[in-house]
């Protein structure tokens, strides 16, 4: 069995390893008898509405072996971010979110996966007439849904057939029975352009799903990691060392050695078997329930006691939305800074727009055109092009990271008339709820200019926003009176 190895850069190097970490924050909680058809998805949906609320372990879930256990609201804290991240845990939010953003401007080089002949996900393997994807604890996660959802808080590993290159991608999986597994892939993804590959060659798609493993491995996989590009080798990047990974026994994919759950199998071109409905990141039953592709299980690997990443989406704001939000923000940063566009100060896709839908940069104006240039750029870039709608430029005396200040912004320094562009026929999907169906698959954006007018910003009323160090000195004198920090002592 592979020997665990200790991250140099203090990044936990597997679930386990983590979890002790955030235990010895005091940000772990266990709690029992939760069930799975209601206790655990209600649960899971009231922790990731309180902002600091534990992550949770639900353990002896009635009907369910002691030890299969499922995790919730992993990464629903700034300090459980930066534990996943190798950043201080005890810095402010806002200088969590700088640091990070510095990293990704310098580039996080890629570091290649190692190979290991073996690995803890092997200490129960499962074949034949024993595969049985009912054996874990799989939950019901929101009131409507149309069955129960092991994929989550996972991602799926698949290869392009021409090119070579290895995918993990985050896509929703229903359990249809023992051996089966239906998953949805919205267009334009990478996993859905492998996929689509394979079928039009009429050949099945190998593919392992893993329904439990470290979660900077699960975070990097619903980011928008660059095409081509696969995540071990960024999160390699991540870390400072490589990940382990081992070749599937049944289709050859490289799955990662240390993680608590691997499921291998085919997905069929001509099978197909209704998915759905499923409350997605929107908020919605957006795509409802239709036929959609099987993956035919034939192997099933996991460790002693597996646990399940669980991340299920629920109304934004959420604990999804958050730790995406992070992500995302400065992915569509280091786009912007890519294009050689100068002045960005600060860049927040809102919890409350799912990451997606309502993205706020705030810059330091050096030209005429210069805040169009920047709302037009981050609502095409790739980041901010998927199911985006409303993207507001700011002056740099506005806290994107704070809705109210963005809102007052719009409120304030726009006027509707002059300050607001639509572009046309973007790019969405069959989540977007606002879209008929009929029009699947385009939007509009709106760019909100809510700068001070470039010609006259000189003679524009002075904000009476405190500046930053005035803020600061406030906040560490009176900041208990709101409960941050301790009173001081007479």
């Amino acid at each position: 069995m592979a020997t665990a190895i200790k991250a140099p850069t203090g990044v936990p190097t597997d679930l386990r390893e983590w979890l002790s970490a955030v235990d010895k924050l005091g940000e772990l909680q266990v709690a029992t008898g939760a069930s799975v058809e209601e206790d655990i998805g209600m649960a899971t949906e009231l922790l990731g509405r309180s902002r600091g609320s534990k992550a949770t372990i639900f353990d002896e879930v009635p009907g369910y072996k002691k030890g299969f256990r499922v995790l919730s609201n992993a990464l629903g804290s700034f300090r459980r971010l930066a534990v996943t991240l190798g950043l201080p845990p005890d810095e402010s939010p806002h200088e969590l979110v700088r640091l990070w953003q510095e990293r990704v401007r310098k580039g996080i080089q890629p570091i290649p996966a190692e190979y290991v002949k073996d690995g803890p996900v092997f200490e129960n393997v499962l074949r034949g007439d024993a595969v049985d994807c009912l054996i874990f604890p799989t939950p019901k996660w929101h009131e409507f849904d149309g069955g129960r959802y092991l994929g989550t808080g996972s991602f799926d590993i698949t290869r392009d057939p021409d090119e070579g290159w290895v995918n993990l991608g985050t896509y929703r999986v229903m359990v249809h029975g023992k051996d089966r597994l239906g998953f949805y892939i919205s267009p334009g993804k990478h996993g859905r352009q492998h996929r689509d590959k394979w079928f039009a060659r009429g050949e099945k798609m190998p593919i392992a799903f893993v329904p439990g493993s470290t979660p900077l491995l699960f975070w990097s996989a619903c980011t928008e990691i660059p095409y081509g590009l696969t995540e071990y080798d960024w999160v390699g990047g991540v870390r400072g060392f490589p990940y382990q990974v081992v070749k599937g026994p049944i289709t050859g994919l490289p799955i990662p050695a240390d993680a608590e759950i691997v499921i291998e199998g085919y997905a069929d071109p001509n099978e197909r078997e209704v998915e759905g409905p499923f409350g997605e990141w929107t908020g919605y039953y957006a795509s409802m329930e239709r036929p959609e592709p099987v993956i035919r299980v034939e192997a099933i690997y996991h460790r002693n006691d597996p646990i399940i990443l669980a991340s299920p989406p629920n109304v934004p704001p959420d604990e999804q939305s958050f730790y995406r939000a992070f992500m995302r923000s400065a992915r569509l940063r280091g786009d912007l800074e890519a294009a050689s566009i100068p002045g960005i100060s600060g860049v927040w896709c809102h919890e409350v727009g799912g990451s997606r839908l309502f993205n706020a940069i705030s810059i330091d104006q050096r030209y005429a055109g210069h805040a169009r240039q920047v709302g037009h750029a981050a609502a095409t870039v790739h980041t901010g092009a998927y199911l985006g709608r409303y993207t507001v430029v700011v002056d740099s005396d506005i806290d994107v990271m704070d809705l109210e200040q963005v809102m007052w912004a719009v409120c304030t320094r726009s006027e509707p008339a002059e300050s607001i562009d639509i572009i046309p026929r973007m790019w969405s999907g069959p989540l977007d709820p606002r879209i008929p169906p009929e029009k699947k698959g385009f939007s509009s954006r709106a760019v909100i200019d809510a700068t001070r007018p470039w010609e006259w910003r000189d003679r524009f009323p002075a904000s009476q926003l405190p500046t930053p160090a005035t803020r600061r000195k406030a906040e560490e004198r009176w900041g208990w009176l709101i409960g941050k920090g301790e009173r001081p002592k007479k």
